[in-house]
């Protein structure tokens, strides 16, 4: 019997790493897919420590009952299943994976944001929760400047916290330049980047 994990965390809290980790183990024993959407290297998982594995590109179309079930038909079995930027998913994505689970016996290893730059839900985060046997917040504690604790992801234009726009970024020939950061809740209602960004607005 399968089984569906979903672990959540801010960025810089090691959820590709852990993803890279979960595979490498898997794969040693059987057999196994890894997946990602809008990975910074494209059709792979990459980790900001500098690993980075070819994986399965996800794009809102894909099936991932019908690949499941193709590989498993293809390859005599299947038996994991690594889902990496799993708050890029759709919510028929989510539910097609619990169907992996259920009806393959597949275990799932779903990893990605909790909530966006705005402080809302990813879509496919909280089908994630709402589904999900097993519901996972990841223990390597990003902090804040100030050294709270990180638990919302900022979005900077030009270094000024914004707090509206498409949750997923595409370059629209902008000349802002877009950053994030980690931000703990009150600097991030606060929009404040601390003192270190002040020095830099002053001296510029």
């Amino acid at each position: 019997m399968g089984s569906l994990q979903f672990s959540f965390g801010t960025m810089s809290s090691g959820k590709s790493t852990l993803a890279l980790q979960i595979h490498h183990n898997l794969a040693a024993t059987g057999t196994g897919l890894l997946c990602s959407m809008h990975d910074r290297a494209g059709a792979h998982v990459s980790s900001a420590l500098g690993v980075s594995t070819p994986a399965v590109e996800v794009h809102p179309k894909l099936d991932f009952y019908a690949l499941a079930h193709s590989h498993q038909s293809g390859h005599g079995a299947l038996d994991y299943l690594v889902c990496d930027e799993a708050q890029f998913y759709t919510d028929p994505q989510v539910d097609q994976l619990a169907r992996v689970v259920d009806e393959l016996g597949v275990d799932v290893y779903a990893f990605g944001l909790l909530t966006d730059f705005r402080g809302k839900l990813f879509p496919g985060s909280a089908r994630f929760l709402e589904v999900a046997d097993q519901r996972l917040e990841l223990q390597v504690q990003a902090r804040c400047w100030c050294g709270r604790a990180a638990t919302h992801n900022a979005r900077l234009h030009d270094g000024v916290q914004v707090y509206d726009g498409d949750v997923v970024l595409i370059d629209d020939g902008s000349t802002a330049q877009v950053t994030y950061e980690l931000r703990c809740r009150n600097h991030w209602i606060l929009g404040d980047s601390g003192p270190i960004a002040d020095r830099f607005r002053a001296a510029g």
